[in-house]
């Protein structure tokens, strides 16, 4: 961006709720055709957001509506990420509310990301669909130093959900603790679980407790952005939907609840909905404006 260029305008959006004071913020950049990736870092950086979201001229050969296909790219305050599904979903809301609901598509650097808007009751929906995902297994030693940093002994997770890395446009470690309150009492090593996420190429650490058969309460430790926490994750949201159907701790039919954001005092719920023969995974939420 030139240095008499006039800054774009940087949206501030809650996502996974309809209450401004709930969900997790994200920063909106309508058009950001004029900035180069170090004037998307700052922007990012002193909004303070865990995630802003950018909007560029799609890549050549994207299928979509016609004027409503997007690249879109996703900055921390520390780094860029490959997908962010609370600032997506932030972001299509602010485009439905200017053209419309409606089919939205969005080309991520995960891959493509095609995300319908519905109108519900006077609110907007949007429900994502992730790229296809995939489950991998934790080292033993990987594992260790990861409850070590969180400062979890290993007795206080759940058995019936194995540990896993879990991708559906960024890799996740789930981990599943066998109380509320254990997930309630978080208070861990940021050096030292940042340092061991930038080693797995993690984004969060998706932290899950099953209150019934469907519904789940969760929370997203996410040093790597320069967040303590983030506060509703809707990719790490579509990675443990992809987990928990491959192990079979869900139908493969099913639509399942997560509550996130209540420790922090910013409640959001994210909808994830799983189709059989489809390997994608669905996030839905609402959002609204702020400010």
């Amino acid at each position: 961006m030139t240095t008499n260029a006039p800054r774009p305008e940087t949206l501030r959006y809650t996502a996974f709720s309809s209450n401004p004071d709930g969900g997790n913020p994200a920063g909106v950049v309508l058009d950001a055709t004029a900035l180069d990736d170090g004037d998307m870092q700052a922007i990012a950086a002193e909004l303070g957001y865990s995630e802003t979201a950018f909007l560029t001229a799609p890549p050549e050969g994207l299928g979509g509506p016609e004027g409503r296909v997007y690249g879109i790219r996703y900055f921390s305050p520390k780094a860029e990420v490959p997908f962010c599904g609370h600032a997506t979903i932030a972001t299509a809301v602010a485009l439905a509310e200017r053209t419309g609901p409606g089919e939205l598509v969005f080309a991520t650097r995960a891959g493509t990301v095609p995300v319908e808007v519905t109108e519900e009751g006077g609110a907007l929906m949007a429900t994502l669909t992730s790229v296809e995902p995939r489950i991998e297994k934790i080292a033993d030693a990987d594992l260790t130093e990861a409850l070590a940093a969180l400062g979890w002994p290993a007795a206080d997770l759940d058995p019936s959900f194995p540990p896993r890395v879990a991708f559906a446009g960024a890799r996740h470690l789930v981990l599943a603790a066998a109380t509320r309150a254990r997930l309630a009492d978080l208070a861990y090593d940021f050096a030292r679980l940042e340092a061991l996420m930038h080693r797995l190429d993690l984004v969060t650490v998706q932290l899950v407790w099953r209150e019934s058969a469907t519904v789940f309460h969760v929370r997203d430790p996410f040093p790597v952005g320069g967040v303590v926490e983030d506060a509703a994750t809707g990719a790490a949201a579509a990675a443990f939907g992809a987990y928990a159907r491959e192990l079979g701790l869900v139908p493969e039919d099913a639509v399942l609840t997560l509550h996130q954001g209540e420790d922090l005092g910013r409640p959001g719920e994210l909808t994830v909905t799983l189709r059989p023969g489809d390997p994608r995974v669905r996030v839905s939420g609402t959002g609204a404006r702020i400010g």
